[in-house]
């Protein structure tokens, strides 16, 4: 859904008529900023060496149990306090250095990994643990991926998100498409103990979202009519956070090299799963060894269009549960 907020930003700031490169650097300057995102104190053996042939981002929604907002501009409440939130929604995206096409690798919540200084835990601990840098630490040592950049949304923001691209059109269980509000959509994105495959199928609601949302605002006229266009990137704003690495050139050259980058160029994928299981009374995710490493790998290498290639795997597909 972060990237989907990223992508959508690129589009409406480049697509408002008349509101030429003011529009983007006065939008890009209003995205806040989160401090001291990334790591400090990782020994120099645990840092992954830099990406080949692109960047990467960690993009995280965040379940604050907060009910001010937490993230972006409009936040009125801290984006992390020990203890207070989890990170639900946690994916990896890769964009090649051509911006021909964007990887989207979601990491299941509830995956059994190693948390730097806590032992063995749930992967969404990190976040309530140690926020942002610790989250990022523990992705990296996990993947061996280099983490370029961080966007962060929480619940209300991604309420106010779907309502202001006036609700998206979701398929249920092989069902009619049903119109979903921010509120439903949220509903939708977040089950998972109704699911067959629990947190795997949740994980595939979520991409099914993000393809859904991104698919009617740059195929609709919503980013051309010039109030509606400024009400969703000021709605963009004050939802959604990034690192303070990503300066305002950084992210206008982001957006700018992405702008013909269409729902159709996205690849969803889920991190490679081995079982699931119980572990100390959690019901946890046990990600494959092998088949991750081979992820992993093609992502540090800017492979991802060969191992998609060579995975069909668990693939977003038409039929979401």
């Amino acid at each position: 859904m972060l990237w989907g907020a990223l992508a959508l930003l690129c589009a409406g700031v480049l697509m408002a008529g008349g509101a030429g490169w003011w529009a983007v650097a006065h939008y890009t300057g209003r995205v806040h900023r989160v401090p001291h995102a990334f790591p400090t104190d990782v020994p120099a053996g645990e840092q992954p060496a830099a990406g080949r042939n692109g960047q990467n981002f960690l993009l995280v929604g965040v379940d604050s149990r907060s009910a001010l907002p937490t993230t972006g501009t409009g936040a009125e409440a801290p984006s992390w306090r020990p203890g207070a939130q989890r990170s639900d929604t946690m994916m990896l995206v890769h964009l090649p250095a051509d911006h021909s096409a964007g990887y989207v690798v979601s990491l299941p919540r509830d995956s059994w990994v190693n948390v730097p200084g806590h032992g063995k835990a749930k992967l969404n601990a990190a976040f309530s643990w140690g926020g942002p840098p610790l989250l990022i630490d523990t992705v990296q040592r996990l993947t061996r991926v280099r983490v370029d950049h961080l966007a962060v949304i929480d619940w209300s923001g991604f309420r106010k998100l779907t309502d202001a691209v006036g609700g998206v059109e979701l398929a249920v269980g092989g069902g009619a498409p049903e119109r979903m509000n921010g509120e439903q959509a949220l509903s939708y994105v977040r089950e998972r103990h109704g699911l067959a495959r629990g947190d795997l199928d949740r994980t595939h609601r979520q991409q099914n979202f993000l393809r859904a949302v991104l698919s009617k605002t740059l195929s609709g006229d919503r980013l051309r009519h010039p109030t509606q266009a400024k009400a969703l990137l000021d709605t963009l704003t004050e939802s959604v956070s990034v690192d303070d690495r990503l300066s305002d050139g950084d992210l206008r050259a982001l957006l700018w090299d992405s702008r013909n980058i269409r729902p159709a160029d996205l690849r969803f994928l889920n991190a490679p799963v081995a079982r699931t299981g119980t572990i100390k009374g959690q019901s946890v995710v046990l990600l494959d060894g092998g088949d991750s490493a081979a992820l992993w790998k093609a992502l540090r290498g800017g492979t991802m269009d060969r191992y998609v290639a060579g995975h069909p795997g668990d693939r977003l597909g038409a039929v979401v549960r």
